[in-house]
């Protein structure tokens, strides 16, 4: 088969699985009445700001859903990930452990707490930080001094790993905790891609000590713009609600804020729409899981290869994805399927390639560096 006739078969593929001869987009939200009746409900309360019924009630389904101890709504995932970093106690001046293979705000939220990244490289099998190259990584570059995880080179501290579960797939999360624990480094699990997904039948988000949602449009459920902090324990839960509503001492009347403090706090608007979704996320996951199987068997025997859940976990296919023989491949199935209206996208560009990130130590990028090369997101909102 030639890559004109595939590039063709994909088009028509896709087409007859949405049912349109219009502009599909990569992953679009889906909005019913109750969506509707929740946000018209806030508007006739006047509660539309960051005190209302849906935000506490957005929360309790969330803990539910996911088995965290507390949920924290935030005003979308990079203010998740940032009060995440805030809460691991990281420093200005230190190194944060993530991928290259990210979405920039992963970085953005280490660059605000004044801390940098070091990029270490993914796993083939999950897109996501791979354990073997971390323990490489920190077995060369680390050393420890007590319960301090020290840079060799520079004397600085490393005080957390930030794992991305890419498209939703869970990365190995017992290797990496074990590592965490070993150099005593906090475990934060950047989920926003991955609500929905299971590692060893425990949803991500819930074996590192903190972990960040995100519900951009995008993504699998949306409140427009929002995001939420899952707590380890009670606890932090608690102080980490404190400091995303300004610090303030809850008093009847009087303003007292006793640390500094962020306006985090995801509007009740937001939360309504939340609400909302969260009662269809059981059918959005299910679908997603069809749209993926179907997508699996076409591309079987193909020269693209699906990108499919790691034998360890259940992803929720957020996005699915398929890599190409090589870079030009890439281009031209990229070229063709815009061109005809199916929107697909290459993966982002790895962070150290960006200026702000350039000088950020790193090590090996092997398999980043493959993936950004061939890589192609395709369609994937629920069917």
């Amino acid at each position: 088969m030639s890559h004109a006739t595939s590039q063709q078969q994909l088009s028509e593929f896709v087409r007859s699985i949405y049912q349109t001869n219009d502009f599909i987009p990569l992953h679009a939200p889906t909005f019913g009445e109750l969506e509707k009746s929740n946000v018209l409900d806030t508007i006739e309360s006047t509660f539309v700001s960051s005190v209302g019924k849906f935000v506490d009630e957005f929360e309790q389904r969330m803990q539910a859903f996911t088995g965290a101890t507390r949920a924290i709504a935030t005003v979308n995932g990079t203010a998740a990930l940032h009060t995440a970093l805030y809460m691991a106690g990281v420093e200005r001046g230190d190194f944060v452990i993530t991928q290259a293979l990210t979405f920039v705000a992963t970085c953005n939220a280490m660059y605000h707490m004044g801390a940098e990244p070091i990029f270490v490289d993914v796993a083939p099998s999950t897109l996501g930080l791979s354990p073997k190259a971390l323990e490489a990584y920190l077995s060369e570059h680390a050393r420890l001094d007590g319960e301090r995880c020290v840079h060799k080179d520079t004397g600085r501290a490393i005080r957390a790993v930030v794992p991305m579960h890419t498209f939703g797939h869970p990365v190995h999360l017992n290797e990496m905790k074990q590592l965490c624990d070993k150099w005593h480094l906090v475990l934060i699990e950047d989920a926003a891609e991955s609500l929905g997904s299971y590692y060893q039948g425990q949803h991500t988000g819930t074996i590192g000590q903190l972990a960040a949602l995100s519900f951009n449009g995008n993504k699998i459920i949306t409140t427009g713009g929002g995001g939420m902090v899952l707590c380890a324990n009670e606890e932090l839960g608690k102080r980490t609600k404190h400091v995303t509503t300004t610090a303030k001492v809850p008093h009847p009347y009087e303003f007292y804020h006793d640390e500094p403090g962020f306006n985090y706090r995801l509007p009740n608007l937001n939360a309504a729409l939340g609400c909302a979704q969260m009662q269809q996320l059981p059918k959005f996951l299910e679908q997603k899981r069809q749209l993926a199987a179907r997508y699996r068997e076409f591309f079987a025997g193909t020269t693209f290869t699906f990108v499919d859940e790691p034998a360890h976990g259940q992803s929720n296919f957020w996005l699915n994805a398929i890599l190409c023989e090589d870079k030009q491949a890439r281009n031209e199935l990229l070229e063709s399927q815009n061109a005809a209206g199916i929107m697909c996208r290459p993966i982002w560009q790895l962070m150290h390639r960006l200026p702000m990130f350039a000088q950020c130590p790193r090590g090996p990028l092997t398999v980043s560096e493959d993936i950004e090369a061939r890589l192609v997101n395709i369609p994937s909102s629920p069917i």
